[in-house]
């Protein structure tokens, strides 16, 4: 892992052990990934489009092309693939406020 993702691998290795990625799921479907950093921010992922909102991901992956992804994508992508997941069903207001609130912490 540590060849093909760099210095992401590590610590994305330690978020998962941590079970710090939780799967959040509206009623119509709707999914998205929170991942507690070890900064203690929480940070949300879309799998889906391969999207983090963390600082690294915008710097790192979007402005510089120096890596693939962010540590918080990879342990996203390793606890849907071992299972380690936790989940939490929210409704469809409670999924739009976590979008929204990603959005006012970035502006």
């Amino acid at each position: 892992l540590k060849f093909i993702f760099g210095p992401a691998a590590v610590p994305a290795l330690d978020l998962v052990d941590h079970r710090s990625v939780t799967r959040v799921v509206s009623p119509s479907g709707r999914t998205a990934y929170q991942v507690l950093g070890t900064s203690g921010k929480l940070y949300t992922c879309y799998s889906s489009c391969h999207f983090c909102t963390c600082p690294a991901f915008g710097f790192t992956v979007l402005q510089k092309s120096e890596s693939l992804l962010c540590k918080h994508i990879l342990a996203v992508y390793l606890s849907q693939a071992l299972g380690a997941c936790q989940e939490l069903t929210v409704s469809e207001e409670q999924l739009t406020n976590i979008l929204l609130a990603e959005e006012e912490d970035e502006g």
